[in-house]
């Protein structure tokens, strides 16, 4: 009997969310090449698809994914896709909504694709974090560039130095986590906070992720002008108008994305 390896991301789509979904529980979805050109090829489709609003990924089998896959780095194959690096996504995360659905182990690169999402769903039985200095590595994905800005530099650097585990209650505290579900629920409530996501204007919402991302290094005097650039087109656009419209007839408004 032939055996038939299944794809290693499998993709859903949810009206106008996609779910991208690692596929390799048999790892704990450990991270391949195959895997990252597979997900930074999805990412890629989600951005340029008008009818797409929010992504979800999430790992099969229980885990988000566990990091890269040290048997592979052992054969010299590092899971980086040129332009989007680690995993397809942490170096070019996508323009529009990204929410990682956690459940448990997220570490390593697996820690890292999640904090390169703009919002969390963590199971009550998630563990996140970075133990690459006790593999006698670091973390590049992101973990050295990203945490720093989320949480205070002294607890950054304990969790970098030390390797150790952050559970998903300790996250939540640290507000590094959005909302907390029961063990195999993470899904489900990712799609409840995706949803309400993508009730809202298409453009509205990428060019408000694109302010808050680009800002960070913005002067204090530069950053109100900075932001007219990105937010004059909004509000000439069509969306605005029918935003506009919708309200006034009481009605949900139809959007098109221009």
């Amino acid at each position: 009997m032939t055996h038939v390896e299944e794809a290693p991301l499998l993709v859903e789509e949810r009206g106008r969310v996609l779910v991208l979904t690692l596929n390799r529980p048999q790892s704990k979805n450990a991270m391949i090449l195959q895997l990252a050109e597979a997900l930074a090829g999805a990412l890629d489709g989600f951005d340029a698809t008008p009818s797409m609003s929010v992504c979800v990924i999430r790992g099969a089998g229980g885990t988000f994914c566990a990091g890269m896959d040290l048997k592979g780095f052992a054969r010299g194959k590092i899971p980086t896709v040129p332009g989007w690096g680690f995993a397809g996504i942490v170096a070019r995360p996508p323009v529009k909504s990204v929410i990682a659905a956690v459940e448990g182990f997220a570490l390593g690169g697996g820690f890292e694709i999640a904090f390169a999402c703009d919002l969390i769903v963590a199971a009550e039985n998630a563990t996140f974090g970075l133990p690459e200095v006790k593999r006698g590595l670091t973390a590049n994905g992101g973990g050295l560039l990203r945490l720093q800005n989320r949480v205070l530099y002294s607890f950054t650097m304990e969790l970098v130095l030390t390797g150790r585990m952050l559970p998903a209650a300790e996250a939540t505290e640290l507000h590094l986590v959005n909302r907390v579900a029961a063990a195999g629920r993470t899904l489900e409530v990712a799609l409840e906070l995706a949803e309400a996501i993508a009730k809202n204007a298409p453009l509205a919402l990428a060019v408000s992720k694109k302010v808050m991302v680009n800002s960070v290094d913005w002067t204090v005097e530069e950053k109100f002008a900075r932001q007219q650039d990105h937010v004059a087109p909004i509000r000439t656009s069509s969306d605005a108008a029918e935003g506009a419209r919708a309200f006034i007839e009481k009605r949900e408004p139809a959007w098109s994305g221009n």
